[in-house]
């Protein structure tokens, strides 16, 4: 008779191992969730029932621990699909990405306009986030979303730092983060930012102002796209980050660079250009002397007059 109870409670046990989710349902565990928090959201959530996922995880689940995070549960998964599916941590991937060059007021609009995300940020220091995409959590707070955005800038700089080269203009993390970022908003194209970074670098060599266009706007828009021809008054304007109208680098980043606009300036390209203008496809020419870069400047107002932009 014992024998036959034994029997009966382990067919019981396995009865309730081969529940199934009777459909559709995502479901979040905290980090932290104990297996019996795990099985209570399960359960509140209609998928299977605590005990079934207990039983599960203690009878076949091994000594693999669950993951948290935010999990689709399929319409006829069974306890042991749903377990190890926590165990393998096969999380819904949910991502939010900052493109290369975005300012740092729009890395906060756009945090803050993800009604996904929880809690209030500031916005962040410019040239703190290294541009990515960053997988986050259904419910997450903001503020530890932008951490992990700092926190990958933070080890993206110190080992970039160690490729610094002699011929890098830049002293500092500030100064390395601000140059970087004037290149990243001066061109968009990958095989140019280490020439770009070489004409900079050549500039800042003989005292020669920068003349970047995107510190005449940062100060405007906070690097926001301007939506009209730049001012004179604003080519004149003194404020510590228009490059007109001082000479070395601005007093801060004006964007928050990538990868390879950060590693452009710690090993620029050795050239001896001092000027460049663009060509009309994204791309730019490059001069030794200013002659020919006006005969440059020429072809670029002739360009754009047959566009109609002038």
């Amino acid at each position: 008779m014992k024998r036959w109870l034994l029997s009966a409670a382990a067919a019981l046990l396995l009865a309730g191992c081969a529940e199934t989710a009777p459909e559709d349902a995502t479901i979040v565990i905290p980090a932290g969730a104990s297996v019996a928090r795990a099985g209570t959201i399960l359960e509140e959530a209609g998928v299977i029932s605590s005990s079934a996922f207990r039983t599960q995880l203690r009878l076949f689940g091994g000594d693999a621990p669950i993951k948290p995070g935010e999990y689709a549960i399929k319409a006829g998964m069974s306890a042991g699909d749903i377990v190890k599916m926590m165990q393998d941590g096969d999380v819904v991937l949910r991502m939010v990405t900052v493109p290369e060059g975005m300012p740092s007021i729009m890395v906060y609009e756009r945090l803050m306009a993800n009604e996904e995300l929880s809690g209030k940020v500031d916005i962040p220091a410019e040239g703190s986030v290294l541009p990515d995409s960053y997988a986050y959590t259904k419910g997450e707070a903001r503020e530890a979303v932008l951490k992990r955005m700092q926190a990958a800038m933070d080890r993206e700089f110190d080992k970039l730092w160690a490729t610094r080269t002699a011929r890098s203009a830049v002293k500092d993390r500030n100064a390395a983060l601000t140059l970087a970022s004037i290149v990243e908003k001066e061109t968009s194209v990958p095989a140019e930012r280490r020439t770009v970074a070489g004409v900079y670098t050549n500039r800042l060599a003989i005292g020669m102002r920068l003349q970047a266009d995107p510190t005449i706007i940062y100060p405007i828009t906070k690097g926001k796209p301007l939506g009209r021809r730049i001012l004179k008054s604003e080519i004149q304007a003194v404020n510590g980050y228009n490059t007109y109208s001082m000479a070395g680098l601005p007093k801060g980043p004006i964007a928050n660079p990538g990868r390879d606009s950060l590693a452009a300036v710690l090993d620029p390209e050795a050239n001896d250009y001092l000027y460049f203008v663009a060509q009309g496809d994204g791309s730019h020419i490059f001069a030794r002397t200013l002659s020919e870069h006006n005969r440059n400047v020429q072809k670029w107002y002739a360009l754009r007059r047959g566009r109609g932009e002038m």
